[in-house]
């Protein structure tokens, strides 16, 4: 695992006590520190992804490309392991090109994220920006847990004077459930603890409501609303419009 680890600094003439001062300080960051003596076939897959990692953050290249690196590590050691590369970036300067279907993984640790769909950038922009305003649907359903929801301009009064086809969309955590709004028939409910997720339906569109869990349990038909602020519009090909 040592001699892996600092391979590429030995074919660059790296000096010793240079390569095994990083070796320690990136074996250590990594918790690779019982294993530096082992064989590659003596280690878990997460142990190799590890190992894998640390040859790519013990070079301190000005850009580093890293394809999933957290794909095969258990949750907790992802979490911690985030943290540690956006702090090792930040402290080095390093550009990194980080590639990831883990869209958690995308807003905690990105200053740009490119969301790609079938090989084409659908929007480019920081984390907030992407969330607050995503440009086309996509994007819109790619970011957000749960994603935002799309209805049918055509299901709600206020929205039916736009073109045929254009959706309306609502975050989950931006929909009220009170007196007053859009009749929708509630599907289900899922409790998180603090929150619950209501499963309702407008029209043809099947939504989620993110609510506070101590609002109790909302019967089969309710009315929901939200802040003109809180709508965005997409045209008929999921091009945002406002």
């Amino acid at each position: 695992v040592a001699e892996n680890i600092v391979f590429g600094l030995k074919v660059r003439r790296v000096e010793k006590s240079e390569r095994l001062a990083r070796l320690e300080r990136v074996a250590k960051m990594m918790g690779l520190e019982t294993l530096l003596g082992r064989r590659p076939n003596q280690l878990s897959g997460g142990q190799q992804q590890r190992v894998a990692l640390a040859r790519a953050v013990i070079s301190e290249r000005p850009v580093c490309l890293m394809d999933e690196p957290l794909s095969n590590l258990d949750a907790k050691l992802r979490a911690e392991m985030r943290v540690e590369i956006r702090d090792l970036q930040q402290r080095l300067g390093l550009t990194m090109v980080y590639v990831t279907h883990d869209q958690v993984e995308a807003m905690t640790m990105a200053d740009h994220i490119v969301v790609m769909n079938q090989g084409r950038v659908e929007q480019v922009a920081r984390p907030r920006e992407l969330y607050a305003t995503p440009a086309t649907t996509f994007c819109a359903r790619f970011i957000g847990t749960p994603p935002m929801n799309l209805i049918a301009a055509s299901d709600l009064s206020a929205y039916r004077h736009l073109p045929k086809g254009s959706l309306v969309g609502v975050r989950p955590e931006d929909m009220t459930v009170g007196a007053e709004g859009v009749e929708a028939n509630v599907e289900g409910v899922e409790y998180l603890g603090a929150d619950q997720l209501i499963a309702a339906r407008v029209g043809a569109a099947r939504i989620i409501v993110r609510q506070p869990a101590r609002t109790g349990t909302p019967d089969k038909t309710v009315r929901l609303s939200w802040p003109a602020e809180a709508t965005h519009l997409f045209d008929a090909d999921g091009r945002r419009l406002q």
